[in-house]
């Protein structure tokens, strides 16, 4: 049962599970007190404190979807002809549909830049840096 605690590997995930979660936490904190800051004094406190909560009971349950996700590794659906043979579990119906929205979605953005040259135009006019900026030698 306590064999995992002496594998490297699971140490490396504990780690990096335990930046990740910092590095989201600050995230959320910034975020929320932006968002508070645009509220009158009296409720910036209150909206403060609920946004935290919200975001740990959320954080907690995406982390139980998540472990529930990993644990559809069994197949239930079985493919047995002369030249494949196969098993389809949830968790390859997870990646496969996810890889299709991916392609998916950067096609549509790769579409968008080369077809629409215009769309982002006045977003990018605003960026505009020029490559030599004017300095004054002396």
């Amino acid at each position: 049962m306590f064999e995992i605690f002496a594998s490297p590997d699971a140490w490396v995930a504990l780690l990096t599970l335990t930046f990740l979660e910092i590095v989201l936490g600050i995230d959320n904190i910034v975020f929320i007190s932006i968002v508070a800051n645009k509220l009158p004094n009296n409720q910036r406190q209150r909206a403060t404190n609920i946004g935290l909560l919200l975001a740990m009971v959320q954080r907690i349950i995406l982390l139980f979807a998540v472990s529930f996700l990993i644990g559809l590794k069994n197949a239930f659906y079985y493919i047995d002809t002369s030249w494949l043979t196969t098993g389809i579990s949830g968790q390859a119906l997870i990646l496969f549909f996810g890889g299709l929205f991916l392609l998916y979605k950067s096609t549509s953005e790769i579409h968008e830049k080369v077809e629409l040259p215009e769309h982002d135009k006045d977003e990018l006019d605003a960026k505009k840096l020029p490559a030599f900026p004017k300095q004054s030698f002396k």
